[in-house]
C-alpha cells in the first residue's frame, strides 16, 4: 500500500474519493488501489471543501514576463524525450505522456489545476512547443491550493536550469540570421536566454546566430571577447536557408530585417528550402524586409512563391515619415486576439486596450487575405504629418498552404514591427554590443549582462515568439 504524508493525511479523511475500492466517502486510499494518481483523487465536494489544486504563473526565461496560452498538465505516463529537430507539431495529437489534469495559462500566465491527486511526488509538465520544464511536485494537499513557485513555474533559461523540483528541463533549436536594421537576436537575450545558449552554429548553444555575409544589409557577425556562448565567428545565413536539410536541424528560423530585400542572397532554391521547411513543421519569423520569403521579389515576378504570395499583398512601400505611430490588436479577425489584447494591458504593454505604440513602424504590407492568414496588429491611424496608414503590420499563417488546415504542420510570421529603435546590430561591433542595455559602473557593456526592459512592441513579438513555438490547429 502507498503511504501518503501526514501533511495530506489529516484533510484526507474527510473527502470523499472516486477510485474503486473506496469504502465510503471519508475513507482514504483503499488497499486495491494504490498505484496509479487516479486513487489519490478526492471528491471534496462531499465534505463542502475546495478542490485539491495547484496553481501558479508561468513566465519567460526573464522571470518577470507572464505567459499566455503554455500547456500545464500532470501526464499519464513519462512524456519521454523531445524530437530532435523540425517535426509536425499538431495540437490534435495531444500531450506527450497524455494528460491527467491539464489546463492552459490565462492571459495573466495564470494557471490553476483543479482535481489533482493528493500525493507526494505529482509530476507535472508546464510547456509550450519544445520549451518545456518538467517537475516532480513534493507533495499536494487534499481538498486545497498547492501553489507552486516562481522558479518552477518559469520557463528554463538553460538546458541546465534546473530547480531542485525540475526533474527534466528543454528548450527549442532556433537559428537567428542577423541584420542591420533590426536586432531580433537582442529580444531573445531580453526574454532572459542565458548567454552560453546563444552561440554560432559551431557552438554548443540552442540558440544559434547566422549573417547573411554576401547582403549590403549584413548585421552583427562576430561575438563580443569573452561570451559565454563562445567567440566562433557566425556562419553564413546563405548556408543555412539554402538547404531544407540544414534548416531540418532547427525549430524555429528567425530572420531579421536587412533593410532592403537583397534577393541575390535569396535565390529561388532558397526560397524554395524555406518553404518546404515551413511544410515538415518549420517556424518562420520574418522581419519587415524579410517579406521576400512571402511576398515575393519586388523587382522580379518570377521570383518567389506563388502560395506564399496568395496569402497577403504587399506594396513594399517605404518608411512612413512618422515615427512612432500608433498600431491596433486585431480582436476581430484573430482567434487570439482579444487574449493578445488582454495579455498586452496586463503585462503593461498597451496603455489602451488594442493599442501599440511602434517605434520606427513599416508599411510595407497592404492587407491579408483572412482564408489564408490571420492578422495580429495593424495601421488604422494618420500620423503627425497627416498622412493616414491603413495597412497590415503583423500577420500569421500555417503551412502547407496547399494541405487542409487540419493537417498543417509549420507556421509562418511576417512582422513590420522592428525590435526596438535602441539595439542595432552591424558587422562592426560584436554581439551584444549593439543590444539595448544598461551601464555597467556608468559604462557601456560589451557583454550586455543587464538587457534593458521589454519596450511595448518587443512584448507583442515576445507573444508572438512563444505563440509560433506552440502546436498547429486549424490556423493557429
Amino acid at each position: 500500500m502507498r503511504i501518503l504524508g501526514l501533511v495530506l493525511v489529516s484533510v484526507v479523511v474527510g473527502c470523499g474519493h472516486h477510485h474503486e475500492g473506496a469504502t465510503d466517502a471519508g475513507s482514504g486510499p483503499a488497499d486495491a488501489c494504490t498505484d496509479n494518481l487516479a486513487c489519490f483523487q478526492y471528491d471534496c465536494s462531499l465534505k463542502n471543501l475546495p478542490p485539491t489544486s495547484v496553481s501558479g504563473t508561468v513566465y519567460a526565461p526573464n522571470g518577470t514576463l507572464p505567459l499566455y496560452g503554455v500547456n500545464v498538465y500532470v501526464p499519464e505516463s513519462d512524456p519521454g524525450p523531445l524530437t530532435q529537430g523540425v517535426s509536425c507539431d499538431q495540437c490534435a495529437a495531444g500531450l506527450p505522456g497524455g494528460a491527467f489534469v491539464q489546463t492552459t495559462t490565462d492571459e495573466a500566465g495564470h494557471f490553476e489545476l483543479d482535481n489533482m491527486p493528493a500525493t507526494t511526488g505529482v509530476p507535472l509538465v508546464i510547456q509550450v512547443g519544445k520549451w518545456r520544464r518538467q517537475l516532480a511536485l513534493p507533495a499536494v494537499a487534499a481538498c486545497q491550493d498547492s501553489p507552486v513557485d516562481v522558479a518552477d513555474t518559469t520557463l528554463p533559461k538553460s538546458r541546465t536550469d534546473l530547480t531542485p523540483n525540475s526533474t527534466g528541463v528543454d528548450l527549442p533549436k532556433i537559428a537567428i540570421s542577423t541584420g542591420d536594421a533590426d536586432a531580433l537576436e537582442c529580444l531573445v537575450l531580453k526574454l532572459g536566454i542565458d548567454p552560453k545558449e546563444i552561440s554560432s552554429s559551431t557552438g554548443s548553444g540552442q540558440i544559434n546566430l547566422f549573417t547573411d555575409k554576401s547582403s549590403p544589409g549584413v548585421g552583427a557577425s562576430t561575438f563580443a571577447a569573452g561570451w559565454a556562448g563562445g567567440t566562433d565567428p557566425m556562419t553564413d545565413s546563405a548556408t543555412l536557408w539554402g538547404s531544407t536539410t540544414n534548416l531540418s536541424a532547427y525549430d524555429i528560423l528567425i530572420l531579421s530585417c536587412e533593410g532592403d530585400q537583397y534577393p541575390a542572397t535569396k535565390p529561388q532554391a532558397a526560397l524554395q528550402a524555406v518553404h518546404d521547411y515551413a511544410g515538415i513543421g518549420g517556424r518562420v519569423f520574418a522581419s519587415h524586409w524579410h517579406n521576400i520569403w512571402i511576398g515575393g521579389d519586388d523587382t522580379n515576378a518570377m521570383h518567389g512563391l506563388p502560395d506564399w504570395e496568395a496569402v497577403a499583398t504587399f506594396n513594399f512601400g517605404g518608411n512612413p515619415p512618422d515615427d512612432p505611430l500608433h498600431a491596433t490588436i486585431d480582436e476581430t479577425d484573430n482567434p487570439k486576439g482579444m487574449s493578445f489584447a488582454t495579455w498586452m494591458v496586463n503585462v503593461m504593454g498597451s496603455a489602451m486596450r488594442d493599442d501599440v505604440l511602434v517605434s520606427a513602424p513599416r508599411d510595407t504590407c497592404t492587407s491579408v487575405d483572412e482564408t489564408k492568414g490571420e492578422q495580429w496588429v495593424f495601421l488604422d491611424t494618420t500620423g503627425a504629418s497627416g498622412r493616414h496608414y491603413a495597412s497590415t503590420m503583423n500577420f500569421q499563417f500555417t503551412t502547407p498552404q496547399d494541405a487542409d488546415p487540419s493537417m498543417r504542420c509549420g507556421k509562418v510570421v511576417f512582422s513590420d514591427m522592428h525590435v526596438s529603435a535602441d539595439s542595432t546590430s552591424t558587422p562592426g561591433t560584436p554581439y551584444p554590443g549593439g543590444c539595448s542595455c544598461e551601464l555597467v559602473g556608468g559604462a557601456h557593456d560589451p557583454l550586455c549582462t543587464m538587457p534593458k526592459p521589454l519596450t511595448a512592441q518587443e512584448k507583442a513579438l515576445a507573444f508572438m515568439f512563444f505563440d509560433i513555438a506552440s502546436c498547429v490547429g486549424t490556423i493557429q
